[in-house]
C-alpha cells in the first residue's frame, strides 16, 4: 500500500497522433489547397461605438466571405485593407446585434452597434450538432456574455448560473462544494457531495472532469472568461458525457487582430463589511503573425479573501493562469491551450438555528460566524506507511495543470473533422473538520467514538479552553448495574448553553490526498448536404483515481460553541487507579490515526459513439434527432484498514509514544488486503426535436429525450469491504424528459416560453446508521426511488428604450416522489430501525417557484443593474417534515466610464443582508445530525422547539473594480 505522499498514479500521455498532428499543422502555416487571400487595393478605417456613443473593443470586422479581418481597439477603432469597393465589411459582436456595410468608395466607415438585448440570433456551440441560432435550435440553452458577468461580480462559478432559469443553485458553503441542478433533476443533492451529480461543467466545449469528484474545486471564472451557454436537459443527454441533466459550458477567451488587454484591481469587504477581499485579474491578446492568421490569448487571477465567515485566516486564496495559441487557416483552425490552477479553498459550515418554519440563528451567534478549524498543524499517521501533515491553513489545496488541442477540419465536398481533446493532471489535498455539528459530552458517544470506553476509561474528565485557559466543566463517567452513567459537574459554564447543553463542537480531522490523472477526446465527422446535416462521432476518456481518505476522520477535535471555537484541552482522573491521564494532544485533538485510513485507487474508462442528424424538411421545419452508446468500465480497489487490536484491549497499551497516560496517539490502523472491483455499465440514449420558425421573429419547438445516469466513482470508494462490493449496484439511473418552447423575437422584445417534464428512477438511497455505545457505522439496505417534476421556464428580456430594458426569467414547478422508502432510526443499531414509505410525498429542495428580474439603465458613461432573485419555500426532506421558507436576494452593480479605456464599477451583493436558507442538519448534535431524511413530520410536531442548523445565503458584500484597457 502506498502512502499519498508517496504515490502518484500513472498518468496517460497525450496520444502519439495529437502531437504528430500538432507539429505537422504548425509547420504549414497555410496548407496547400487553402483558399487565397484577396490582395489588399486600399486601407478603411473607422470608429465602433454603442448607442450611447461609448467605443466598443473587441468587434470583429471580417470581408464578408472570406477570412479576412481585424477587430477594434480600445478606443473602438480598428483599419482594414480591402480588396475592391463592392467588398462588405461584417461587424459583429458578443451581445449586440451584427450589421452589413457596402465599402463602396468610402475610406472612412464609422458604425454603431445596437445592443441585441433578445439575443436569439446569437450562434451558439453548446447541445447542438452543428453551429446555429437560438432561433433556429430545439434546445433550452441559455447565454451569459462578458459584460452581463462583469456586472454580476460573481464570486464562484455556480453564482452565474443562479441567472439561468429551471437551475438551483445552493452556494452557502462558498466558492466551491456548491450545488447546481435542473429541472428537478436532483435526488440526493442537498448534501452538497452530489451537488453536480447529472449535470456536466465544461470549459470550451470538453467536461472540467470526467469524474465527477469534487467538481467545482476545479472550475473559477475570471477575465478570459468570454461567455457561458447553458443547455437544461434536451441534447446534454447525446452531446454530454453522462450528463443527462444539463451542461453548463464556460467559453474562453481568444485573441483578435490587434494587441489588446485588460487589468482589473478588486477590493472588498465580506461578510457584512466587515473582512477583506483583495484581487487581481489581467488578460493580454492578440496576433502573433502579420498576417493575423496567428493569435494569443493568456490571462488569469489571483485573489485572496478572508471570506464571508472568518476563521482567524484567509478562507480563499490563491489564483489561475490560462492562455491559448489560435491559428485559422483557409480551411480550418488549431487551438493549443493550457491551463495552470493553484487554490485554497474552505468550506462555510452550518449554524446553529432554531424553529421549523422561519429558523432564526441563535443569540450569540450570527451569520458571519465561521466554525472552521482554528490554525493548527499535526502530523497525523497514515495507517502503518508513514504520516502526512494536516495544516488547518490549507483547507482543500486544489491544483490542475491541463494542456489541449481544438482542432477542425474541412476535407472537402462538404465533410469537416473536428475532434476535442486534452490531458488534464489534478490534485486536491484537503485538511478540513468536513462535519461540524454539537456534540453532547454527557452522552455515549462523545466518548465512545474516540475509543476511550473500549479499555475502560472511566472517571471525570475535565474540560479547560486552550486558548483562555478557563476551566469549562467535568463529566463523571462510570458503569453501573444498568449500564453507563454519565454525570455533568454542577459548575460547568461550557459555552453555546442555549444551543445545546454540556456540549463542544465535533471537529474531526477529515484527511484526504487524491490525484485524478485524465486523457479525454471528442471527435465528430459532419458532412453537410443541401437541406442536412449527418454527424457521426465519439468520446474516450480514461481517468486514473487514487484517493487516500476522505472517508474516515484521521482523528477528533472539540470546540467551544462559539464563532472562531477554541479547542478544548480534555483530562481524565481515573475512577479506579486514581492515574490521570492527557486525553487530548498539545493541539486539542484526541485518537489522532483513529481506525486508520482507506486508500483506493481506480481507473475509469469510458467510450461513447453519438450519432446526429439534422435536416431542414422545409425552409421553416427543422428536424434533429441523435442516439448515443455509452460504455463505462470502472476497475480498481480499495485497501480497507482496522484497529489494532491492542488498542481496545490492552489497558497498558502506550501507543506511538509508548506512554499508557497519553490518549491521543493510541489510534492507527492496520492495512488489510485489497478489496478488487471491476464493474461496466452500458447505456443507449436517444433525443429527438422539431423546430418550426412560423415567421422571422416566432419559432416554437419540442423534444423528447430518454438518458441515463451511471453511477460515478465515489459510489465504488464507498465499498470498503467485500459485501458492499458484491452488492453494489451498477444500474444506470433512467431520466426521461420531453419540453416544448414557444420563442418571440421582436425589435424589443425576447421572450422564451417553455413547459417541461422530467421523470427519474432507480435513485438509491444511501443511509447509514450508529450502534448504540461505540460509534461504529452500519449501512442499512439500500433502497431505491423515483421522481416526477412538472414545469413551466420563462425567460425574456424587454427593451423599454434604448437606456432601459428587463432581463427576467422564471420557474413553476411541481416536483412529486412517485415511490420512496427510508429507514427511520431507533437509535440503537439496525434491529430498532424501521422502513417508512414516503410515496406520493414533494421531493426535497425543489421549490414551486423561482424567478429573477433584472431592470438595467444606462445613461452615456453611467450603467446601473439591479438584480434580484427569488427562491420560493421547498420541503426539507422526502419525509416532508417541514419547509425551508422562500426568500428573496438582491444585488446592485453600479458602473462609471471615467474614460473610453478606464471604468470604475461598484457591486453590493446581497443588499439587504438577508439570511436565505438553503440547507440544514438535523437537531441532536452528532451524530443523529446527518440523518437528514430521517425526521418526520411527527418528531417536528413533537419538538418545537428542538435546535437544528442551517447554511444560508452569504452575508453582505462590497466590491469596487476599476479596469483598465489597452
Amino acid at each position: 500500500m502506498k502512502s499519498s505522499r508517496y504515490y502518484l498514479s500513472a498518468r496517460p500521455g497525450p496520444p502519439s497522433y495529437v502531437l504528430i498532428l500538432l507539429v505537422t499543422l504548425l509547420g504549414l502555416g497555410t496548407p496547400s489547397g487553402a483558399r487565397p487571400v484577396p490582395t489588399a487595393v486600399f486601407p478603411v478605417r473607422g470608429k465602433v461605438t454603442d448607442t450611447n456613443n461609448q467605443p466598443l473593443a473587441g468587434v470583429s470586422i471580417v470581408i464578408k466571405g472570406s477570412t479576412q479581418g481585424t477587430t477594434s481597439d480600445v478606443s473602438g477603432r480598428y483599419t482594414l485593407n480591402v480588396p475592391e469597393a463592392k467588398a462588405v465589411l461584417v461587424f459583429s459582436f458578443i451581445g449586440y446585434k451584427s450589421q452589413e456595410v457596402v465599402v463602396g468608395t468610402s475610406e472612412t466607415i464609422n458604425v454603431t452597434l445596437t445592443e441585441n438585448n433578445q439575443s436569439l440570433d446569437e450562434v451558439i456551440v453548446t447541445g447542438v450538432f452543428d453551429k446555429r441560432t437560438k432561433m433556429e435550435s430545439s434546445v433550452a440553452i441559455s447565454t451569459l456574455n462578458t459584460r452581463q458577468i462583469t456586472q454580476l461580480a460573481p464570486t464562484s462559478a455556480a453564482d452565474l448560473l443562479r441567472n439561468i432559469p429551471g437551475v438551483y443553485v445552493n452556494n452557502a458553503r462558498g466558492e466551491i462544494a456548491n450545488t447546481v441542478y435542473s429541472r428537478g433533476i436532483s435526488a440526493n443533492s442537498i448534501d452538497n457531495a452530489s451537488g453536480y451529480y447529472y449535470v456536466s461543467m465544461q470549459e470550451d466545449g470538453l467536461p472540467l472532469m470526467n469524474v465527477n469528484y469534487g467538481t467545482d474545486n476545479y472550475l473559477r471564472t475570471d477575465i478570459t472568461t468570454e461567455r457561458l451557454e447553458a443547455v437544461r436537459g434536451g441534447t446534454a443527454s447525446i452531446l454530454g458525457a453522462n450528463a443527462p441533466g444539463g451542461i453548463f459550458n464556460y467559453v474562453s477567451k481568444t485573441g483578435g487582430q490587434t494587441f489588446q488587454g485588460e487589468v482589473r484591481a478588486k477590493l472588498g469587504m465580506e461578510g457584512n463589511g466587515k473582512n477583506p477581499y483583495y484581487r487581481a485579474d489581467a488578460n493580454f491578446g492578440g496576433p502573433l503573425s502579420k498576417d493575423g492568421s496567428w493569435t494569443y490569448n493568456v490571462g488569469g487571477f489571483y485573489r485572496q479573501s478572508d471570506g464571508a465567515r472568518y476563521p482567524g485566516y484567509a478562507i480563499n486564496n490563491g489564483g489561475q493562469v490560462k492562455g491559448n495559441i489560435l491559428k485559422n487557416y483557409a480551411t480550418g483552425s488549431l487551438k493549443l491551450f493550457v491551463k495552470l490552477l493553484d487554490d485554497h479553498n474552505a468550506q462555510s459550515e452550518f449554524i446553529p438555528s432554531q424553529g421549523w418554519n422561519d429558523p432564526q440563528i441563535l443569540a450569540g451567534l450570527s451569520t458571519t460566524d465561521s466554525y472552521n478549524l482554528p490554525a493548527v498543524s499535526l502530523q497525523i499517521p497514515i495507517n502503518n506507511t508513514g504520516t502526512a501533515t494536516f495544516n488547518s491553513k490549507d483547507k482543500y489545496h486544489n491544483r490542475d495543470k491541463t494542456i489541449g488541442l481544438n482542432w477542425v477540419q474541412e476535407l472537402g465536398a462538404g465533410w469537416t473533422f473536428k475532434n476535442d481533446a486534452k490531458y488534464s493532471a489534478k490534485a486536491l489535498t484537503g485538511s478540513v473538520p468536513a462535519v461540524v455539528t454539537p456534540f453532547a459530552t454527557d452522552g455515549v458517544v462523545f466518548y465512545g467514538l474516540p475509543h476511550l470506553l473500549a479499555t475502560g476509561k472511566f472517571g471525570t474528565y475535565s474540560f479547560t479552553d486552550k486558548v483562555t485557559g478557563q476551566a469549562l466543566g467535568t463529566v463523571t463517567v462510570a458503569p453501573g448495574p444498568t449500564g453507563l452513567s454519565f454525570i455533568p459537574g454542577g459548575d460547568n459554564t461550557f459555552p453555546g448553553s442555549n444551543i445545546q447543553k454540556n456540549s463542544l463542537f465535533f471537529l474531526p480531522l477529515f484527511y484526504q490526498d487524491q490525484r485524478i490523472n485524465e486523457l479525454m477526446d471528442q471527435f465528430a465527422f459532419s458532412k453537410k448536404l443541401e437541406k442536412m446535416t449527418v454527424n457521426v462521432g465519439g468520446f474516450l476518456a480514461n481517468s486514473s483515481v487514487s484517493r487516500v481518505g476522505g472517508q474516515e476522520d484521521s482523528g477528533v477535535g472539540f470546540g467551544t460553541l462559539e464563532n472562531q471555537p477554541h479547542l478544548v484541552d480534555i483530562k481524565l482522573k481515573g475512577l479506579f487507579d486514581g492515574q490521570t491521564y492527557q486525553v487530548t494532544d498539545p493541539n486539542g485533538f484526541v485518537d489522532v490515526g483513529r481506525g486508520g485510513i482507506t486508500t483506493s485507487e481506480a481507473t475509469k474508462r469510458q467510450m461513447a459513439l453519438f450519432f446526429g442528424h439534422n435536416w431542414d424538411i422545409t425552409s421553416k421545419l427543422n428536424l434533429d434527432y441523435g442516439f448515443r452508446y455509452e460504455n463505462t468500465n470502472f476497475t480498481g480497489s480499495n485497501t480497507p484498514v482496522s484497529r489494532d487490536p491492542r488498542q481496545d484491549t490492552d489497558p497498558k497499551w502506550g501507543g506511538r509514544d509508548g506512554n499508557p497516560l497519553t490518549l491521543y496517539d493510541n489510534g492507527g490502523g492496520i492495512a488489510g488486503a485489497p478489496l478488487a472491483f471491476n464493474k461496466t455499465i452500458n447505456t443507449l440514449s436517444f433525443s429527438a426535436g422539431l423546430n418550426y420558425r412560423m415567421q422571422a421573429d416566432m419559432a416554437v419547438y419540442v423534444r423528447y429525450s430518454n438518458g441515463n445516469k451511471s453511477p460515478e466513482i465515489g459510489q465504488f470508494f464507498s465499498a470498503t469491504d467485500q459485501n458492499l462490493i458484491n452488492t453494489l449496484n451498477t444500474d444506470a439511473q433512467k431520466i426521461e424528459q420531453l419540453e416544448a418552447a414557444l420563442k418571440i423575437k421582436k425589435t424589443d422584445l425576447m421572450l422564451n416560453i417553455t413547459p417541461f417534464f422530467s421523470a427519474l428512477s432507480n435513485v438509491p438511497n444511501l443511509q447509514f446508521g450508529f450502534t448504540d455505545d461505540k460509534g461504529a457505522t452500519y449501512n442499512p439496505p439500500i433502497q431505491y426511488g423515483s421522481y416526477r417534476t412538472y414545469g413551466l421556464e420563462l425567460e425574456g428580456t424587454y427593451a423599454f428604450t434604448p437606456q432601459f430594458s428587463v432581463r427576467g426569467h422564471a420557474t413553476v414547478q411541481s416536483s412529486n416522489v412517485v415511490s420512496y422508502k427510508t429507514w427511520i432510526s431507533g437509535g440503537k443499531g439496525p434491529a430498532s430501525d424501521v422502513l417508512r414509505d414516503f410515496s406520493g410525498n414533494e421531493t426535497d429542495n425543489n421549490a414551486q417557484l423561482m424567478f429573477g428580474l433584472s431592470p438595467s439603465y444606462s445613461a452615456g458613461k453611467f450603467t446601473t443593474t439591479l438584480t434580484y432573485n427569488y427562491l420560493g419555500s421547498r420541503q426539507a426532506n422526502i419525509p416532508n417534515a417541514f419547509k425551508l421558507p422562500a426568500f428573496g436576494q438582491a444585488d446592485l452593480s453600479v458602473g462609471y466610464d471615467v474614460s473610453p479605456t478606464f471604468r470604475l464599477q461598484g457591486n453590493i451583493n446581497n443588499l439587504t443582508n438577508v439570511y436565505g436558507v438553503l440547507g440544514w442538519s438535523g437537531p441532536g448534535g452528532f451524530p443523529a445530525a446527518l440523518n437528514r431524511q430521517g425526521f418526520t413530520k411527527d418528531f417536528v410536531a413533537a419538538n418545537p422547539n428542538a435546535v437544528f442548523a442551517t447554511q444560508g445565503s452569504m452575508p453582505r458584500a462590497y466590491f469596487l473594480t476599476a479596469s483598465y484597457k489597452f
